[in-house]
């Protein structure tokens, strides 16, 4: 019997899922059985998504609509699910920001709401939640890192920053977790078909072979499920964060400010 069985009837909470990767790990745990909180800023969305869990799967869902980048918003969350009675075994930390462009120049107010919806969250989300998992001698989290954690990308300085966070964050209590019975993953996609090309002006990293969100979804379930620690839904990132461990950082970051730099 494959591992996502254990995630059949159990309660997932999707951080970010009115579009993207999050409407597609949402989907692609609804199809092994789990009940959905799905939540974010658009409601629509989240009606539309919930709606159409419950045609295609029968699936049971609740809505949060919640903005990470107010930091009460993960006790809103809690309190909506947790402190309403409803047991969350899965967490999803997918709700991220980006931004392209020179740091110095930048609109710094983005900035700071990068490191409160990528950083803050997940350690605010994951506090609350995590606990209770440990009492229950029960529970996943996934957390979404990306290949940007690897090393530094000069005009996505402060998110790829906050990815190798994320990315070590899921690491570390990971292995601080696993004696308790709960299963933590960082997954790290490298470039994905979804909004944050347009919403991060992140154009020029677009490439040409995009990954679905539903693929990486698919990979990032079966990883969890199996406790995979770090999760690669593409084996050309798997190859990058491996290389890029015997190469200067310096190297890399100025290869890439040139690659990356905006164009005048």
């Amino acid at each position: 019997m494959p591992k996502t069985a254990d995630f059949q009837n159990k309660w997932a909470l999707v951080t970010g899922a009115s579009s993207g990767i999050g409407a597609a790990l949402a989907r692609e745990l609804a199809a092994h059985g789990a009940k959905l909180v799905l939540t974010a800023r658009r409601r629509d969305r989240l009606e539309a998504l919930a709606a159409a869990l419950a045609a295609e799967f029968g699936t049971e869902t609740r809505i949060v609509v919640a903005d990470l980048n107010d930091p009460s918003a993960p006790e809103q969350i809690f309190q909506a699910t947790e402190g309403a009675g409803l047991v969350v075994d899965i967490l999803v930390n997918n709700a991220g920001l980006g931004q392209y462009g020179a740091f110095v120049t930048n609109d710094a107010d983005q900035a700071y709401s990068l490191v409160r919806v990528n950083c803050e969250a997940v350690v605010r989300l994951s506090r609350l939640f995590l606990p209770r998992m440990v009492e229950r001698r029960r529970g996943w989290m996934l957390v979404l890192s990306s290949t940007a954690s690897f090393h530094p990308i000069p005009y996505l300085s402060t998110y790829s920053a906050t990815k190798a966070f994320d990315r070590m964050f899921a690491l570390g209590v990971a292995a601080e977790v696993a004696g308790f019975g709960v299963k933590v993953s960082a997954l790290c996609p490298g470039t994905t078909e979804s909004e944050f090309f347009e919403v991060a002006n992140a154009s020029a990293f677009r490439g040409r072979k995009l990954q679905s969100a539903e693929e990486v979804a698919r990979i990032a379930v079966d990883g969890l499920a199996s406790g995979r620690r770090t999760i690669h839904p593409k084996r050309s990132g798997a190859i990058r964060a491996l290389y890029v461990r015997f190469l200067p950082v310096d190297l890399i970051a100025n290869v890439v400010e040139k690659f990356a730099r905006p164009k005048q």
